[in-house]
C-alpha cells in the first residue's frame, strides 16, 4: 500500500465528487522541477566564469551539467527523494536531496578523473556550482513540499475508496485508515453481501451502503476510484467470487491484510519468485551500508592511529611506571550476534584488584583504580587501544558500547532488566555511541539508566547513516573536552 494514501476525514469528499488528482502527477512535477534546477544552477555558475571560457570549454561545461542532472534524477529515485513520505516530510526530503547531491558531486569528480578532464574544469566553477546547486535544490524542495502539503490539505489528491467487508477485519482496516492523518484518500463507505441481520449499519463510524451489487453500481456511476477487499484470507471461495466480479470493473482492487497481519502493517512485501512474502525484520546496516561503515571504520581508525600513536606510547609508559602489572587489560565482552570477544583497554586498576569478568562496575572513588587510571578513565583515554579491536573487525568506531556478559544493573543481569537487550547485538559494538554522547555513559548502576542506554542504542541501530556516525564522532570530541559521568 505504498502508493495508497488515506485521508482522516472521509466526510470531506462526497460520493459524487470528481476523482482526485493522482499524487504521482505532483511527484512527476517535483522531478521535473529539480531536474531543471540542476541545469539552471549549472548555467548560472557558468555565467559567472564566462569571461574565462573558450567555445570548447563552454561545451564541456554544458555536457557536465546535463550528465549531473541525469545522475541526480537516477540517484534521487534510488535514494527515495520521490517516495511518498518525502513529499510530506521536509526533514526527510532535505536529507535525501542532500545525500543525492553530494553523491552526484563525488560521481562527477570520479568521472572527471577517469576521463582526464578534471584539469580542464575550473575548480572555482565546480565549487560554486556544487554549493549554489545544493542550496537551490533545498529551496526548491522546501517550496514543493509546502505546495504538495497545501494541495493535500485541500483534498486534491484524495482517492475515493470503498471497503468490501464490514466485519472485524474491515473495521480494523478502517480504523487504521482514519488514524493516519498524512494519508490521502476518502472512505466512501462499507459494502457487504452477507444477510441483513449480520451486517451493521455502520462500522468505525463509516456507513454501510449496501451489498456487492450496490458497490458495482456505484463503480459504474464513476463514484469510486478504488476498492479494498477486507475479508478473512481463510474464506478463499468467497474471496474468489467477490474478486472475480470486481475484476470486471475499471477500478483498482486491493486485498487488505489478514487480521494477524495488522501487527506487521509497516513490514514490506517482497517477491520470492512469484510468491509474495512479508519481511518482518531486516538485518540492520547490511548490503552497501555495511560496506560503507566498514570502510569508514578502517579509514578513520588508521588516520586516528597515525595522529595519536605518540599519545599511546606516553600513556603506556605512565601505566607501567604507576603500578606493577601489564600495560593492557583484556576483558570478555558481548559483541555482534552475542559473540564474545576480548576488548583491549589500558589497565586502570591495580593488577591484583582487577576483575576479568567485569561483574563489579567501577564507581566514583573506587579504590581499585590507580592514580594514572583515574585520569585515563575521566578522559576516556583508557579506551584508545580499542582502535585495534576495530582493525580486527570485532568493533566499530560508533555503535552500542560492549558490556561484560555478567554485568548487573540494580542487582539484575542486563537481559533480565530489558527483555530485548540482545537487540543491541544486531550490529558491532562501538568505542563511542549515541547513548554516550547523550550523557548516558559511566556506571550503569540502576535499571532506569540501563533502559535509557538501551533506548538510545536501539535508536542508533534503526536510524544509522554515515552522517549520523560522523555527527556522533564530532560530539564525542566535545564530550572528551568536557567529560561527565566518567571516573
Amino acid at each position: 500500500m505504498n502508493d495508497v494514501q488515506l485521508q482522516q476525514r472521509p466526510s470531506k469528499t462526497k460520493q459524487g465528487d470528481k476523482p482526485g488528482v493522482p499524487l504521482d502527477l505532483a511527484v512527476f512535477f517535483v522531478r521535473l522541477l529539480e531536474f531543471v534546477t540542476v541545469l539552471v544552477s549549472g548555467a548560472l555558475a557558468t555565467t559567472l566564469v564566462r569571461d574565462t571560457l573558450t567555445p570548447d570549454s563552454a561545451g564541456l561545461y554544458s555536457r557536465v551539467v546535463v550528465v549531473a542532472a541525469i545522475a541526480y534524477g537516477v540517484l534521487g529515485e534510488s535514494l527515495g527523494c520521490y517516495d511518498v513520505d518525502a513529499q510530506f516530510s521536509l526533514r526527510r526530503a532535505w536529507q535525501r536531496v542532500a545525500t543525492s547531491w553530494v553523491t552526484v558531486a563525488l560521481f562527477m569528480i570520479t568521472l572527471g578523473f577517469l576521463l582526464k578532464s578534471s584539469d580542464v574544469v575550473s575548480r572555482g566553477w565546480a565549487l560554486g556550482w556544487f554549493a549554489g546547486g545544493g542550496a537551490m535544490l533545498l529551496a526548491v524542495r522546501a517550496a514543493s513540499t509546502f505546495w504538495v502539503r497545501r494541495l493535500k490539505n485541500q483534498g486534491t489528491f484524495n482517492q475515493r475508496v470503498a471497503i468490501f467487508g464490514a466485519g472485524v477485519q474491515g473495521a480494523r482496516f478502517a480504523d487504521y485508515v482514519l488514524s493516519h492523518d498524512r494519508l490521502t484518500i476518502s472512505l466512501v463507505g462499507f459494502f457487504d453481501d452477507r444477510r441483513d441481520g449480520r451486517v451493521p449499519t455502520t462500522a468505525s463510524n463509516v456507513p454501510v451502503l449496501g451489498n456487492l451489487s450496490a458497490l458495482v453500481s456505484m463503480i459504474r456511476d464513476g463514484r469510486i476510484d478504488q476498492v479494498v477487499v477486507a475479508l478473512p484470507w481463510s474464506a478463499e471461495t468467497r474471496l474468489q467470487q467477490i474478486v472475480s466480479r470486481l475484476a470486471l470493473t475499471p477500478v483498482k482492487i486491493r486485498l487488505a491484510p489478514d487480521l494477524a497481519s495488522f501487527a506487521f502493517v509497516r513490514r514490506p512485501l517482497v517477491m520470492l519468485g512469484e510468491l509474495p512474502v512479508m519481511t518482518l525484520f531486516e538485518r540492520p546496516i547490511s548490503g552497501i551500508d555495511a560496506g560503507v561503515k566498514s570502510l569508514e571504520d578502517r579509514i578513520l581508525t588508521v588516520l586516528i592511529l597515525a595522529v595519536v600513536w605518540p599519545l599511546l606510547l606516553v600513556v603506556a609508559l605512565a601505566v607501567k611506571l604507576d603500578s606493577p602489572g601489564p600495560i593492557f587489560f583484556r576483558q570478555p565482552r558481548e559483541g555482534f550476534n552475542n559473540r564474545t570477544f576480548r576488548v583491549f583497554k589500558f589497565r586502570t586498576m591495580y593488577h591484583d584488584h582487577g576483575q576479568v569478568d567485569g561483574i563489579d562496575q567501577v564507581s566514583r572513588g573506587d579504590r581499585r583504580v590507580t592514580r594514572v587510571g583515574r585520569l585515563l578513565r575521566s578522559t576516556s583515554l583508557d579506551e584508545l587501544p580499542q582502535l585495534f579491536n576495530v582493525l580486527q573487525g570485532d568493533m566499530s568506531l560508533v555503535g552500542p558500547r560492549p558490556h561484560a556478559p555478567s554485568t548487573r544493573a540494580g542487582g539484575r543481569l542486563f537481559p533480565e532488566v530489558v527483555a530485548s537487550y540482545a537487540a543491541r547485538h544486531k550490529v558491532k559494538p562501538g568505542i563511542t555511541g549515541w547513548a554516550q554522547v547523550c550523557g548516558w555513559r559511566g556506571e550503569t548502576d540502576t535499571e532506569a539508566k540501563l533502559v535509557k542506554r538501551f533506548e538510545h542504542d536501539l535508536y542508533y541501530i534503526e536510524n544509522w547513516s554515515l552522517w549520523f556516525d560522523l555527527y556522533i564522532l564530532a560530539r564525542t570530541v566535545g564530550a572528551l573536552i568536557l567529560p561527565k559521568n566518567a571516573f
